[in-house]
């Protein structure tokens, strides 16, 4: 099943952990530490309210200048995980969280598009859409490994529910460390 038919059935929880963990893995770009979001996991696992964590998340977060995009794309892709933080739904309705979720999706692989060394600069979002409707072709591996992380997060919720949540945080904490190491091994490059 392609990404955007999982997105389309997907319930309310494994939407909003499926946006969650796109921004989990996006994190390190905003300044964040790998606990910043935790109390939001936590909130998803007992269905609790996550509107005080939110505020305090967007408040721990550094603000994102946009005053243009930088040198390899970077401050571009920080734009893009702050808009994702920023546009989280206060309530967690499904249809509020499919239109986050879904735009998560998306942001996230630009992101990966944006910092990834192999990529062909010409390839924007159509070909993102494309790989989210399974035509996977052509993707560099940084961003096919992002695909895989999402439908991965979708697929353990859709079978498991709220138990699949920590196997989901598993899978996000990864692609965190590799978006990581790519900010990291750039920095260093600049450097």
């Amino acid at each position: 099943m392609s990404l955007v038919e999982l997105i389309a059935r997907a319930d309310e929880r494994a939407l909003a952990a499926g946006g969650l963990a796109c921004l989990d893995r996006c994190v390190a770009l905003l300044g964040g530490d790998d606990e910043v979001l935790r109390p939001l996991w936590a909130n998803l696992a007992d269905g609790s309210d996550w509107t005080a964590g939110l505020e305090k998340a967007r408040g721990a977060l550094a603000p994102v200048d946009a005053g243009g995009p930088g040198e390899s794309g970077e401050d571009e892709a920080a734009l893009l995980a702050r808009r994702m933080l920023d546009e989280a739904p206060a309530e967690r309705t499904a249809d509020a969280v499919r239109a986050w979720a879904d735009a998560c999706s998306l942001a996230a692989l630009s992101i990966h598009h944006l910092l990834c060394p192999a990529t062909d600069a010409a390839a924007g979002d159509e070909d993102l859409e494309a790989a989210r409707a399974g035509t996977t072709e052509d993707l560099s591996p940084l961003v096919a490994a992002e695909l895989r992380r999402q439908t991965v997060v979708l697929e353990l919720l859709a079978e498991h529910g709220a138990g699949g949540l920590r196997r989901a945080l598993d899978v996000s904490v990864e692609g965190r460390r590799v978006l990581s190491a790519v900010v990291s091994r750039r920095a260093r490059g600049r450097g």
